[in-house]
Parts: C-alpha cells; sequence; structure tokens
C-alpha cells in the first residue's frame, strides 16, 4: 500500500543516481556523524546520571540535563516514530483526502484542527509533519499544522488550565490558532506566486476514488500479524533518522545552554516590557524546550512575572523559531527559503500580539 522511491528529506535525484545509490537521503556509504555523534553523547550523558560522578559541576549538570530532556520526550518520539511508520502504509491518496486540497482555505483549516487534535509534544509532531509533506500536503499546510501544535494538545491543556486558569488558556488556543491559520494562508499565496517551490510529492485524485469505500478494501487486505508491526516499527525507525538527528543535536545543544543560563533569570529579567518581550523571544529561540518543559515556564511567565504576552510570545516562539524544526523543515523541502521563512511570518505577528497582552 505504502509508496517508497524516495525519502522527502531530499530533492528527488535523478532515476539512474537512485538505482545506484538507494535511498537518496541515506546512502550507504556515507556514515551520519551528526545523528551518530549526538546519539553517543545523549546516551553517554543518560548513563552518567546513574553513575557516581566526581565533584563537578559541569559534568553533573550535563547528565542531569541530558536525563531530564530523555524522561520528557520519550513517550512523544515513540508515538511519533510509530505514527510515522503507520503512515508509510498510508495510500498517499488518503492523507489528501483527509487534509483537504492543498492550497484552499479548507485544507489549512484541516490541518490547524490536525495539530490543535494530535497529542504529542514538539519532536514527536515534527516527524508527522516532515511525513505529510512527503504524503503531499502543500507546505502551508504543513506550517500550520506544525504551528498549531503542540503545547495546545488536550494533555497539555489540561495542564495549562491547572497552572494559569481557563480564561488565558482559552486566549492562547485561539489566538495560537489564527496565527497558525494566517501563517499557512500566507505560505499557499508564496506557493502561487512562485516564491517557494509547490511540494515536488502533490499528487492529483483519482477520479474514482471514494475515501470509505477504499478504505475499507485497503483495511481488508491488511494482515495484523507480527510482521505488518515489526515492518511498520522499522519503517518508523528509517524514516524519522532525518528528524531524530536533530532532535539528538538538539538535546545537546539545550543542555550545554542550560549549563550556562540559569533559569531564575526568567523571573528577574522577563517582565511586561517590550525589553521583556524581546529577551523572552531571544531565551525561547536558543533554549530547546519540550511543549512539556515550555507550559510551566510560560506558565511563570504569567504567575511570577506578571507578563501574559511575554508567556505566549514563549510558547509561540518556542516552535516557530526552534532549530530543530527550522533544519527539519530544510531537510525536508530541500530548501533554506522555506525553512527561514516561517519564523519570518509568525515571529512578527506573535510579536504584535503579546505586546498588545501585556
Amino acid at each position: 500500500m505504502s509508496e517508497h522511491k524516495h525519502s522527502s528529506c531530499c530533492a528527488p535525484a535523478p532515476a539512474t543516481s537512485q538505482h545506484e545509490h538507494g535511498d537518496s537521503c541515506h546512502p550507504k556509504d556515507r556514515i551520519d556523524w551528526l545523528l551518530w555523534g549526538s546519539a553517543v553523547l545523549v546516551a553517554l550523558g543518560f548513563a552518567l546520571y546513574f553513575l557516581p560522578l566526581p565533584d563537578i559541576a559541569y559534568l553533573q549538570a550535563y547528565a542531569d540535563g541530558v536525563y531530564e530532556l530523555v524522561t520528557r520526550m520519550w513517550w512523544g518520539l515513540l508515538i511519533g516514530i510509530a505514527m510515522v511508520g503507520f503512515l508509510s502504509k498510508v495510500p498517499r491518496e488518503f492523507v489528501l483526502a483527509a487534509l483537504g486540497r492543498g492550497g484552499s482555505l479548507r485544507g489549512i483549516v484541516r490541518a490547524v484542527l490536525a495539530g490543535v487534535l494530535l497529542d504529542l509534544c514538539n519532536h514527536g509532531i515534527l516527524m508527522v509533519g516532515a511525513k505529510l509533506y512527503e504524503r503531499g500536503a502543500s507546505y502551508g499546510q504543513v506550517v500550520a499544522f506544525l504551528v498549531a501544535s503542540p503545547w495546545n494538545s488536550f494533555s497539555l491543556t489540561l495542564v495549562l488550565v491547572a497552572l494559569i486558569g481557563l480564561k488565558w488558556t482559552l486566549a492562547f488556543i485561539f489566538l495560537s490558532v489564527l496565527i497558525a491559520l494566517i501563517s499557512g494562508v500566507v505560505f499557499d499565496m508564496l506557493e502561487r506566486k512562485g516564491v517557494i517551490a509547490p511540494n515536488p510529492n502533490k499528487a492529483e485524485m483519482r477520479d474514482d476514488f471514494h475515501f470509505w469505500r477504499d478504505a475499507k478494501t485497503g483495511l481488508a487486505e491488511v494482515k495484523w500479524d507480527r510482521a505488518f508491526f515489526r515492518d511498520v516499527a522499522k519503517q518508523g525507525l528509517h524514516e524519522s533518522r532525518m528528524v531524530l538527528r536533530w532532535i539528538l543535536f538538539g538535546i545537546v545543544l539545550a543542555v550545554v545552554v542550560r549549563m550556562l543560563m540559569d533559569g531564575d533569570m526568567f523571573e528577574t529579567y522577563f517582565g511586561p516590557t517590550l525589553l521583556g518581550l524581546l529577551a523572552t523571544i531571544g531565551a525561547a529561540t536558543i533554549i530547546e524546550v519540550c511543549s512539556e518543559g515550555s507550559t510551566p515556564l510560560a506558565a511563570d511567565l504569567i504567575t511570577r512575572a506578571d507578563a501574559p504576552g511575554n508567556s505566549f510570545a514563549f510558547l509561540m516562539t518556542g516552535v516557530a523559531t526552534d532549530y530543530t524544526e527550522i533544519m527539519v523543515l530544510k531537510s525536508v523541502t530541500g530548501r533554506w527559503l522555506n525553512a527561514l521563512l516561517l519564523p519570518a511570518i509568525t515571529v512578527p505577528q506573535v510579536i504584535v500580539i503579546a505586546y498588545f497582552l501585556n
């Protein structure tokens, strides 16, 4: 049922090179030093957490930081890998039918709703977003899907309600959905004007395609045996490597930044002023915080710094300016312009809204 001509994390290679080298993103004769180097550093830090360490502050801080981030992220990463594996089994037409036609407002709305409802951390959601692009979603839909996720997922919404109250939580959700919708529409407009290239994986629907009828037929043909789930796991791991490499590198970089930056600075320097707002955006840009970690930090910006706009900006710019997300989008589309336009289009919206919230 699935299609595996080439991985979408690279530009499509000529037919001859694909036959000669196999997967154009993971050539067999090249070691992914960033992936394996970051994996070794993360594994080393995680192992050191359980060992008696010498009285070296930085070594202990590194082990503690890696352990904290890994224990927060692991479930989202596993679910993301599993979803990527299952999506690889779904024919492209079903993904396009579920998301709606790319380049349309209805398609953007569906992508936003999918992002809001999907209960995954930002690292798991990246894997799904990359896979949606491969299955033919427009870049505007992918951006809308990512920006609408993941802190306003169901579980984290409940956490946010407990921390800052229902009023602010609903306001944040509405405003984040608004930014996701606007950003998706803008990216689709840029695609129509030729500023960014269209998704090369885009496919047209068959005239005789009927979602529920074809879905029922396809599901009846699936053998839900051990071999099927083993293939799902294998395919999920294989197609998530491009995202995992940046996530693992992000863990290492985030821990190093945390070692050099005291978390109590939030309470002192990120007040409800323009300078405090800009400082918050700068901090959210350089600190890799997963969605579970960003929620309590954002709550502190309301309850301790009395800066609701900064709180909203911290949640949103953590997604829009996250270097992991930018690098993944660059890898998925093969273009720096697509990736860098994400913060260029979303961050000004966040700043305006956050300023008025303050």
